[in-house]
C-alpha cells in the first residue's frame, strides 16, 4: 500500500519527502507525478513505506502539518480506477455532412 500526499508546494523534491518521511520508518519509495507538456510537478506524491505501522504512523502525524508553506493532506492512496476504454459516442451515428432536404 501507498500514502498519498496532497497540496504539495510545486518546488517539492523526492529527497525532500523522502527526509519528512524517514522520520517514521523506511522510506521505500517516492513518486512525484509531473504535467506532461510542462514537466511541471503536479502537486501531490506518493509514498511508499517499509510497514503498514509506519505508514499510518506518518498519516497521523503528517495530516493537516503546514510544510513548505502548505497544509498537507496525507491519507491511504485509493487503488487506480480502471477508466476503461474511451468511447462513448454516437452510437455510429456519422451526423454532419451535406444531404439533400429537398
Amino acid at each position: 500500500m501507498s500514502i498519498y500526499i496532497g497540496n504539495l508546494s510545486y518546488d517539492v523534491t523526492q529527497q525532500a519527502l523522502t527526509d519528512v518521511f524517514a522520520e517514521y520508518g523506511s522510506v521505500k519509495r517516492v513518486q512525484i507525478p509531473t504535467d506532461r507538456e510542462t514537466g511541471r510537478v503536479r502537486g501531490f506524491a506518493f509514498v511508499e513505506m517499509g510497514s503498514e505501522d509506519e505508514e499510518t504512523a506518518a498519516i497521523e502525524a503528517l495530516d493537516g502539518a503546514e510544510w513548505m508553506g502548505r497544509d498537507l493532506k496525507v491519507n491511504k492512496a485509493k487503488p487506480k480506477e480502471d477508466r476503461g476504454s474511451f468511447g462513448g459516442g454516437r452510437g455510429g451515428y456519422g451526423g454532419g455532412g451535406s444531404r439533400n432536404r429537398y
